[in-house]
């Protein structure tokens, strides 16, 4: 089937790999010339593992094209995919801007009767609004199917072909039928349901999985206080299949593109039908407190940061991406220049979208030795594998002062202290240190 993407974000961007690779055509399209000149060329935008192999691939077998045209690639398409950003407001609220200026070029571009497919998450009731926006401009007849997106950064390739399910909503039984057709070939549990509901669960999903962090993190909070082990605690409680291991690992707080704008679109949503959902506000409360949990820990341990040199190790919002958006690097770094430290950043992909928010006030390293060389305490903001594999003896050999502060548990405790590293991690209790340090 001949399909249009708009969008070549992450969402719109896997969503049409994908489709291509189970044997559909497919042209994304995009505003952005640069994008798709490069896209074209199989380059991607976005820094996703395994993506710029399948376009490559899809390329040549004639199945993927990119194109800022959306009046000529549409003439051949009955289906189009929506997939731009609807980023948040100050209030919390989604904005619909660019989706309504995409949905003004459906109306503008299509020349016959069009299944409008919303994969851009959006307000409950927006896909209502949608379609009747869309209908006022066009004399074909819309129908709209809400297909939210449940992709992880990092792994988002996997995800779009080993998905748990595909949520299909729509009021309009023959376009269910249609888009269960085209999501055939992904061979993964198709669930079909209203408009409202489709553009709930998305919220819903995200909004508990936000909240599974959130209250990791308070335990973890009140392990340190009380003497247990989170590592331990979250261990035993994901035995318990009713509760599960996903989601459970304590640290610094969520961020990237979803939880952050979804818990406060959600918050937004509820106090639009006068609901005070007070579970998700302190959610959301707990997560800004929690990404500055390992700066608050760096202050007990020097009464004073102004000149200290501190390395950041890792700053994406997770592996195996350069997102920064919503990062606890972003605020970690905001408050340590605000102490008149000295910050230096080393981190595999991420670095140059972080030196762009900050410019010359921070250091970029190249090496890990590099971001450690006189470093008065290093803190693991992100889990790479490169981080991970440290040789400890990098910390004391290269660092003024061997102390680390561990905001992902990725090292071990008894290990550390055996190296000589002042050590502090989540959930584990206080800062170790093993020769006092006077200031």
């Amino acid at each position: 089937m001949n399909i249009v993407v708009i969008g070549t974000g992450y969402v719109g961007l896997v969503t049409g790999v994908a489709l291509a690779e189970i044997g559909h055509d497919v042209c994304c399209v995009d505003i952005d010339a640069n994008k798709v000149a490069k896209l074209q060329k199989a380059i991607s935008p976005i820094y996703e593992p395994g993506i710029e192999a399948l376009i490559e691939k899809n390329i040549e077998a004639g199945r993927l094209s990119f194109s800022t045209d959306l009046k000529s690639v549409v003439v051949d398409s009955s289906v189009v995919y929506l997939a731009v950003g609807t980023p948040q407001k100050q209030d919390g609220s989604a904005n619909l801007d660019y989706i309504e200026e995409a949905a003004t070029g459906i109306a503008q571009s299509i020349n016959q009767d069009t299944v409008v497919v919303v994969k851009s998450t959006v307000p409950v009731g927006t896909n209502h609004y949608l379609k009747e926006y869309i209908q006022k401009q066009t004399p074909y007849q819309i129908s709209i199917v809400s297909n939210p997106e449940f992709l992880r950064e990092g792994v988002a390739v996997h995800d779009v072909f080993h998905g748990d399910r595909i949520v299909l909503g729509a009021d309009d039984e023959v376009a269910l039928e249609k888009l269960e057709m085209i999501n055939q070939g992904f061979h993964i549990p198709i669930f079909k349901t209203g408009l409202e509901s489709a553009e709930m669960i998305k919220y819903a999903s995200n909004a508990f999985l936000a909240t599974k962090i959130s209250f990791i993190n308070e335990i973890a909070n009140i392990c340190e206080k009380t003497g247990g082990d989170i590592r331990e605690v979250s261990k035993g409680m994901g035995m318990d299949s009713r509760i599960g291991s996903a989601f459970l690992q304590a640290g610094i707080g969520y961020g990237g593109s979803c939880f952050p704008k979804d818990t406060l679109a959600l918050n937004h949503i509820a106090k639009n039908v006068d609901y005070d959902f007070g579970l998700i506000q302190s959610v959301i409360d707990a997560n800004k407190a929690q990404q500055l949990k390992l700066v608050k820990v760096l202050k007990s341990h020097y009464s004073d940061l102004n000149g200290k040199q501190i390395a950041l190790l890792g700053v994406a919002f997770k592996p195996e991406t350069d997102d920064i958006r919503e990062a606890a690097s972003e605020v970690i770094i905001e408050e340590l220049l605000r102490c008149g430290a000295k910050v230096s950043i080393f981190d595999p992909v991420a670095s140059a979208n972080m030196k762009a928010v900050f410019g010359n006030k921070i250091h970029v390293a190249d090496t890990i030795s590099e971001v450690l060389l006189q470093a008065d305490a290093a803190l693991v903001v992100t889990e790479w594998n490169e981080i991970k594999n440290i040789q400890l003896a990098e910390f004391t050999s290269q660092m003024n002062h061997p102390v680390v502060l561990d905001g992902r548990l990725v090292f071990d405790k008894l290990e550390m202290k055996q190296a000589g590293v002042s050590y502090y991690s989540v959930g584990t209790g206080e800062l170790q240190i093993n020769e006092p340090i006077y200031i």
